[in-house]
């Protein structure tokens, strides 16, 4: 019986919040409307594109309000109190909201890390395509890859198409002195599976060491292909082109990795990363939120004064996790400490309301 009234509401409020982003999203896309021969068809699809990516954002809260009202329900008609007389022991129903919070929680981590990334994928590109253009992502990233030998090299890719190819790549290579030792230029790239890159209309300029002799010079190349051997996998350039809504949790892990071990900065990544990873058991908080409602009074104030708290407190826990993520960049807390923050703290609260609830009221 539990499971049924909290899914049951549960699906009715994911299905009113997703109706009001689509509805926000598709009015934002109407207004482009006519550039570049942009259809209203084509902006429906466009915001249809995202509502697998709006699910897994509203979800945790859809799990609050849902079990916020369920449980106000039961309360309002004295269904919980007969359940407690029957028996139901305040660990027994703690018990029972955890195996729904699981449950949400799995769901949410299979939206955010396989779902996801897909739909987001397929949203840009069908934004691209419409609007008549190739590029997916933002402006660009740069990459830094150390070499054993001493040399290092610094990578610049400007934009990722919709087959994955790398556009407009620039490699500056440096020996062990700091010395620039030759540039790079390809209008575009494929990373194979071996790490190798292929790079396509290369223009390649070498300069002499400071060893040589005054009569060597610059040496400018031309080749139509050329292999360049490169320890830059496709998922670590990806993952530094590609927005971050795009990237799974693995994706966003191996890309902090590699920033730390090249000494370059990765902490907002990492912060990423564990924000990402903890964001699915937010269900599992929201649900342990919303017990001690359960055990409050109908006199206490009806089910639509309940459900406003639910909404606060869904909206409080959203502006502390933004407040922990940044506050913890700018202190140089530990990763996984600024972003569990917020759950710890909404947890210990439901756990310390819950008791004072049941040994008091």
């Amino acid at each position: 019986m539990f499971y049924r009234e909290i899914g049951a509401s549960v699906a009715f409020v994911a299905v009113a919040f997703l109706a009001l982003s689509l509805f926000i999203n598709a009015v934002d896309e109407m207004r482009k409307i006519g550039t570049g021969g942009y259809t209203a068809a084509q902006a429906m699809l466009s915001a249809l594109a995202e509502t697998p990516g709006n699910l897994y954002e509203l979800l945790p809260f859809a799990v609050l309000i849902g079990t916020i009202y369920a449980m106000a329900r039961m309360a309002q008609a004295s269904e919980f109190t007969i359940l407690r007389t029957g028996g139901l022991s305040p660990s027994r129903a703690l018990a029972l909201l955890a195996g729904a919070g699981l449950f949400f929680s799995a769901l949410n981590f299979v939206m955010g890390d396989y779902v996801v990334p897909v739909t987001a994928r397929t949203a840009e590109l069908l934004k691209a395509k419409f609007r008549g253009g190739r590029q997916l992502g933002p402006t660009g990233a740069w990459l830094r890859e150390n070499r054993p030998d001493g040399r290092a090299y610094m990578v610049s890719v400007e934009a990722v198409d919709g087959s994955g190819a790398l556009q407009r790549v620039r490699i500056f290579e440096f020996d062990g002195d700091g010395d620039q030792r030759a540039r790079i230029e390809a209008a575009s790239a494929t990373v194979g599976t071996d790490g190798a890159w292929t790079l396509r209309d290369v223009q390649v300029m070498r300069w002499p060491s400071e060893h040589a002799g005054s009569s060597d010079q610059v040496l400018h190349e031309h080749d139509a292909e050329l292999e360049w051997p490169s320890t830059l996998s496709q998922g670590v350039v990806s993952a530094a082109v590609l927005p971050l809504k795009i990237m799974s949790t693995v994706e966003l892990w191996r890309y902090a990795r590699h920033l730390a071990s090249h000494e370059q900065a990765a902490a907002r990544y990492q912060l990423q990363f564990w924000q990402k990873a903890l964001y699915p058991f937010a269900c599992l908080v929201m649900v342990a939120l919303a017990l001690p409602f359960a055990y409050l009074h109908a006199r206490s104030g009806g089910i639509s004064l309940k459900v406003f708290g639910g909404i606060m407190l869904g909206i409080s826990f959203v502006l502390l996790n933004n407040l922990s993520g940044h506050i913890g960049l700018l202190e140089g807390w530990a990763p996984w400490l600024a972003a569990a923050t917020p759950s710890l703290f909404y947890l210990l609260l439901s756990m310390a309301s819950f008791a004072w609830l049941v040994r008091y009221r």
